[in-house]
C-alpha cells in the first residue's frame, strides 16, 4: 500500500498512456496507418472539460459525450479517407491531430486558447480508470482470437485475399476509425478530468511521438504490446531519474536500440523465445524401421549395389 501511495502518479500515466497507445495500435493491428486517436484524444479532454467547467455537466455524462464526439468525428474522418494506405493516410492522419490542436489554441474563452482549460477536477479515481481499461483491453483481447480475429489478420497481411473471401475490407477499416476515435476519446476525457487541465500542447505532434514509441518498444500485433510499452515508457524515466541530465540521452538510445533490433517489440521477442524453447523440448520422433521388403535374407537393409550382385547371383546359379 505504501509503495501505491508514493507511485500513485505514475500508475495513472501508464494506464492514461495505455489508453491512448491502444486508440494507435488497434488501427495499425487492422492495417490502417492511422494516427487520429491523438487528435480524438484532444477532442474528448476538451470536451469533458468544457461540459464540467462551463455548463456543470457531471463527470460521467462530460466523459461519455466526450468519447462518443470523438468517435463519431473520427467515423467521419474515415468515411473520407479509408481509402488512403501508407504514409498519405498517415499524414493525413497527422494533420486532422495537428487541426485539433489549432482550433483549441484558437478557441478563444471556449478552450482557454493557448493556455487551455485549468480546474477541470471531476470524481475520477485511479480505480474508475482500471475499471474502464479493464472493460477496453477485454473487448481487444476477444478480438485477438477466433474467427474475427483471423479476419482481422487477414485484411492487415493480404486485403486482397480478404476481398476474394468475401470479407468486406472498406468496411473494417471504416470501423477501426470509429473504434480508435472511441477509445482516443475516452482517454483524453479521463485524463483531463482525472488531472484537472487540459492544453493544446498535449495534442500536438509529441504526443503521436509518445504513442507510437509505446507500440515501437511493445509491439502491434496484441494490446499486451501496448501494455509492455506503455510500463517502459512511464516507468523509465523514474528508473533513470539517478542519472540526471543523462536521461535523456540514456531514453533515447534505448528507444532506438528497441526500433533497430527488436522490429517486433518486446512482445515480438519473448513470442519467438517461447517458440524456440517449446521446438526444444518438442520430443524428436523416432526414425521409422525399414520394411522387411528391403532386408536381404542376411538381415541387412539392401543397397543398390547389393541388389544388383543378388540378382547377378541368382541369374549365374539358374
Amino acid at each position: 500500500m505504501a509503495w501505491y501511495t508514493a507511485n500513485a502518479v505514475v500508475v495513472q500515466a501508464t494506464m492514461t498512456t495505455l489508453l491512448l497507445a491502444l486508440s494507435i495500435q488497434l488501427p495499425l493491428r487492422v492495417g490502417v496507418f492511422s494516427f487520429a486517436g491523438v487528435g480524438c484524444f484532444g477532442i474528448g479532454g476538451y470536451t469533458a472539460a468544457i461540459l464540467y467547467t462551463k455548463f456543470d455537466v457531471d463527470t460521467w455524462p462530460a466523459v461519455a459525450l466526450g468519447t462518443l464526439l470523438a468517435g463519431g468525428l473520427c467515423y467521419l474522418l474515415g468515411l473520407i479517407i479509408h481509402k488512403l494506405s501508407g504514409l498519405y493516410l498517415g499524414m493525413a492522419t497527422i494533420a486532422f491531430s495537428l487541426i485539433v490542436a489549432v482550433a483549441a489554441t484558437n478557441g478563444g474563452s471556449l478552450t482557454g486558447g493557448a493556455s487551455g482549460i485549468f480546474g477541470a477536477l471531476g470524481g475520477i479515481t485511479n480505480l474508475h480508470v482500471l475499471l474502464l481499461l479493464a472493460l477496453v483491453v477485454a473487448g481487444l483481447a476477444i478480438s485477438e482470437y477466433g474467427r474475427f480475429g483471423r479476419m482481422i489478420d487477414t485484411v492487415r497481411e493480404d486485403p486482397e485475399l480478404a476481398a476474394a473471401l468475401g470479407i468486406n475490407v472498406g468496411r473494417y477499416r471504416k470501423l477501426t476509425f470509429l473504434a480508435s476515435g472511441l477509445i482516443g476519446g475516452l482517454a483524453g476525457a479521463v485524463t483531463t478530468l482525472l488531472r484537472s487541465t487540459i492544453t493544446p500542447a498535449e495534442v500536438n505532434f509529441h504526443m503521436v511521438v509518445v504513442a507510437l514509441t509505446v507500440i515501437i518498444i511493445g509491439g502491434s500485433s496484441s494490446w499486451l504490446g501496448a501494455l509492455i510499452g506503455a510500463i517502459v515508457i512511464t516507468w523509465l524515466p523514474t528508473v533513470l531519474s539517478f542519472v540526471a541530465d543523462w536521461e535523456s540521452i540514456i531514453y533515447g538510445f534505448l528507444v532506438a536500440l528497441a526500433a533497430i533490433f527488436l522490429p517486433g517489440g518486446v512482445l515480438g521477442l519473448a513470442k519467438d523465445l517461447i517458440h524456440r524453447w517449446r521446438a526444444r523440448r518438442r520430443p524428436t520422433p523416432p526414425a521409422p524401421p525399414a520394411s522387411e521388403a528391403e532386408k536381404i535374407p542376411g538381415g541387412e537393409p539392401s543397397s543398390p549395389a547389393t541388389e544388383r550382385s543378388l540378382a547377378s547371383t541368382q541369374g549365374g546359379t539358374s
